[in-house]
């Protein structure tokens, strides 16, 4: 079952990450509230039109949400002050959550979701 093993994930979770990993969560959630929570690559995720397009993570120092849209004008200034590799961001526990960021980057990701399945759609027509 999704749901035992989303929690058996969040389980693993450090301690110090849980408050703002169920924030991120929240915040996915009211972003995309149609999505399903799940788990894939052994972290957690949601997805839409059976695709994944957002996942999370915690650990000790930080948080990250995945896949980040570093290379993208409306959010590279801002994704400049966060590490992570090219597609991810890391925010770290010691600082306040960008919660605007974070559902700017999940309606990002949700509408491009949208906008495959509805080419895939097409294509299949």
């Amino acid at each position: 079952m999704v749901e035992s093993n989303i929690n058996e994930y969040l389980a693993t979770i450090p301690e110090e990450a849980q408050e703002a990993v169920n924030k991120i969560r929240s915040i996915i959630k009211k972003a995309a509230p149609t999505s399903e929570e799940g788990l894939s690559y052994g972290i957690g995720g949601f997805r839409q039109n059976d695709k994944y397009f957002i996942y999370y993570s915690g650990y000790k120092k930080h948080t990250s949400i995945y896949p980040a849209p570093r290379g993208h004008e409306d959010f590279e200034e801002e994704l400049k002050a966060y590490k992570g590799g090219k597609g991810t961001v890391q925010f770290p526990l010691d600082k306040p959550l960008p919660v605007d960021l974070i559902k700017r980057i999940v309606k990002f990701r949700l509408k491009e979701n949208e906008e495959k399945a509805a080419l895939k759609k097409i294509k299949k027509a």
